[in-house]
């Protein structure tokens, strides 16, 4: 139980601006700040309503999280490494081997060697696995519009061009 204040997203309150950027190290406490403020709390938790969204459409098609997210990436940059892929679905190494050794059993995925170095493996999307991934689509793209309604179309561009400088902002690799 907590005895604090209680949020300001529980109170209706508006949002207090928040300027971590310009005196990081005089930057205030989580509890001052308050968790509505604070951009990675909310982020996790709008990526995880979105994840909630899709699961029953995910099992529906025997898909789980890191296995969709492998899809989906794959449905626009087919071929990468899986070193690649690793960055671009935003899973761990050991979570993603699993998810491709199931998905490559099910005839979603293929492996095979890179032709530049025999160390590494490709992975590609096979037609059953785009078919799975664009039956998926649909539910994918409604709940990202549900995320954004009411929200103008000005907005929703400004939202997005932040979130890629804040990755360009974090990011290890060029991509």
């Amino acid at each position: 139980m907590n005895d604090g204040p209680p949020d300001r997203m529980q109170t209706g309150q508006p949002a207090a601006p928040v300027a971590l950027v310009d005196a990081p190290a005089a930057a205030p406490s989580l509890a001052e700040l308050g968790l509505e403020n604070f951009p990675p709390y909310l982020m996790n938790r709008i990526m995880g309503r979105y994840n909630v969204s899709l699961r029953e459409e995910m099992a529906a098609l025997g898909l789980t999280t890191p296995q969709m997210r492998a899809l989906a990436v794959l449905s626009v940059h087919d071929g990468l490494l899986i070193r690649e892929l690793v960055v671009y679905a935003v899973v761990e190494q050991s979570t993603l081997s699993r998810a491709l050794d199931a998905l490559v059993k099910a005839g979603l995925v293929t492996r095979t060697p890179d032709p530049h170095d025999n160390r590494a493996t490709r992975m590609s999307i096979t037609a059953p696995g785009r078919a799975a991934y664009e039956r998926l689509w649909p539910h994918m793209a409604a709940s990202c519009a549900q995320m954004f309604r009411g929200i103008p179309q000005a907005e929703q561009q400004t939202f997005t061009a932040t979130l890629q400088k804040m990755l360009r902002n974090i990011r290890k690799h060029d991509f």
